[in-house]
């Protein structure tokens, strides 16, 4: 049994999950609007930061994917990095609950054809919502349609609101549609809603907006070696700055390795401080079923499950070691 400890510093159904789009492509990356190559013909664009890729996006998305195809011509998700509220708001960046790479695929998977990633910075947040259509929207990505959340804004000081944008469409020539936002039981699905439950170690209602499980990655690092001491081998897994980290705790969880598709494993995760050992850096420990080798140096992912108890403190480490039998058994039997 291996323990791997992640340190951190500081659905509806997909369209194509095979991650093609209607044609078979791949789909197109770009890096800032200035990138759309020459030739580009109209299309149907939504625009969003995204993040979590949840159902409410999904939707969305899925929206502007299924316009495109009926009128023949290709879709376009334009997403911003970084988080916009960390330029107009310094300090104040969000939990991420799908770094950028992570939310490029699950984009591709709801079968867009070209992802337009536009670094936001102080310059590109002074634009007027004006600006921002004539340049990007119909300049650059030759819009005919479209597709935004009824909360949609844009522009320097988030002016612009979605009747605007319908007044600028009669003006350039484009349509726009409000893909309405989802909502299960009276609660809408937001990236807001899903930071809360991961913050309140509430994994299943955040799974249960995203329309899977939560997910953390990073790359394994040494640590401090005191699992080894404890007869358990451990790794420190070094996560992204702003991951959205679960309340500390104990969680059943998958450890993805090699990829979606490579294989995962049944891992028991303890989140938290060590107290026991009076520890003061908050880590997420993971302690992985039917495993034996070595994980440093590798690109590593938690999906997470079950929350299964709060964290304790013990006297001496018999009672922690017992512990942990047990929940890698409760574990076994959740993910078995």
């Amino acid at each position: 049994m291996l323990i791997v400890a992640f340190r951190a510093l500081g659905k509806t159904d997909t369209l194509c999950p095979d991650g093609r789009n209607a044609e078979g492509r791949e789909m197109q990356r770009w890096r800032g609007y200035e990138s759309v190559p020459g030739g580009w013909g109209r299309s149907v664009v939504t625009i969003g930061v995204f993040d979590g890729v949840h159902r409410g996006h999904q939707a969305i998305i899925g929206h502007a994917v299924k316009r495109a195809r009926d009128l023949g011509m290709q879709s376009v998700v334009m997403t911003f990095d970084p988080h916009p509220a960390e330029v107009v708001r310094p300090g104040s960046h969000p939990a991420v609950l799908t770094e950028p790479v992570r939310k490029a695929e699950l984009i591709e998977q709801l079968g867009v054809d070209a992802l337009c990633v536009v670094p936001f910075t102080p310059g590109f947040s002074q634009l007027t919502p004006e600006a921002f259509v004539h340049d990007v929207l119909v300049e650059a990505l030759h819009a005919a349609n479209v597709v935004v959340g009824d909360n949609f804004r844009f522009g320097h000081r988030a002016a612009g609101d979605v009747a605007l944008l319908e007044r600028l469409g009669r003006q350039f020539g484009f349509t726009v549609e409000e893909a309405p936002l989802v909502s299960e039981n009276g609660l809408v699905f937001s990236s807001t809603y899903i930071r809360s439950c991961v913050d309140a170690g509430d994994v299943r209602a955040a799974a249960a907006a995203l329309g899977r499980p939560h997910r953390l990655a990073g790359v394994v690092v040494r640590g401090d070696q005191r699992g080894r001491e404890i007869g358990f081998p451990t790794a420190n897994l070094m996560t992204h700055r702003y991951a959205a980290v679960p309340a500390d705790g104990v969680y059943a969880a998958w450890l993805i390795r090699g990829g979606e598709h490579a294989g995962r494993l049944p891992a028991s995760v303890s989140i938290g401080t060590n107290p026991t050992f009076s520890g003061r850096e908050r880590r997420v420990e993971a302690y992985v079923l039917d495993f034996a080798g070595d994980l440093y140096g590798e690109k590593l992912s938690l999906d997470f499950v079950a929350h299964l108890r709060e964290q304790r403190v013990y006297e001496g480490i018999e009672p922690l070691v017992a512990q942990i039998r047990e929940d890698v058994e409760e574990t076994r039997a959740l993910l078995h």
